[in-house]
């Protein structure tokens, strides 16, 4: 069943909505300052990050390994494929008693449209204690499947709620 395209919120002044975003997706280069925490450890703190942009979608952001605490990382089983991106591998996230099983991905070898991001790490914000950019606490994307970051410069509605699944 086709489902309606759903009424896009108006941006105000400062704002962008999801629904302006491209499909294919596009990548951008943020100097947005950026930080992740789980299990009380700051795991991720950068400048140097990318987003994807795609229609309905808040972004994704793309982290530099070089800014990670890779440590915490260790390979996880299973792979997916972005008709986008490529091929991606998952990671678990392990710091002290508490581990988040396939909570972060990257692509080894992306297609050309986003190789600048080859090996950058993105992740589920939902899974982590707090994901931050420039100081605001990042609410998740809705639904179990996406990995979006909603702040508040970010409108929509955002595909993952209720009933959005043919958008």
């Amino acid at each position: 069943m086709l489902r309606k395209r759903p009424i896009p919120i108006k941006p105000q002044a400062g704002q962008e909505s999801v629904w302006d975003y491209p499909r294919p997706p596009r990548l951008e280069k943020t100097n947005k300052s950026i930080q992740v925490y789980f299990n009380g450890v700051c795991i991720i703190d950068t400048q140097g990050a990318y987003r994807v942009l795609e229609t309905s979608h808040p972004p994704s952001y793309y982290l530099p390994p070089a800014d990670i605490q890779m440590q915490y990382f260790k390979p996880a089983v299973g792979k997916s494929i972005c008709e986008w991106k490529g091929q991606a591998n998952y990671y678990s996230i392990v710091i002290g008693d508490k581990t988040a099983e396939r909570v972060a991905w990257a692509y080894p070898r992306p297609t050309s449209e986003f190789a600048v991001i080859k090996d950058y790490i993105a992740l589920y914000p939902a899974l982590m204690d707090k994901c931050v950019v420039n100081g605001e606490i990042v609410q998740p994307q809705p639904g179990e499947f996406y990995g979006g970051w909603v702040t508040s410069d970010v409108v929509g509605p955002f595909k993952g709620i209720p009933g959005s699944w043919g958008w």
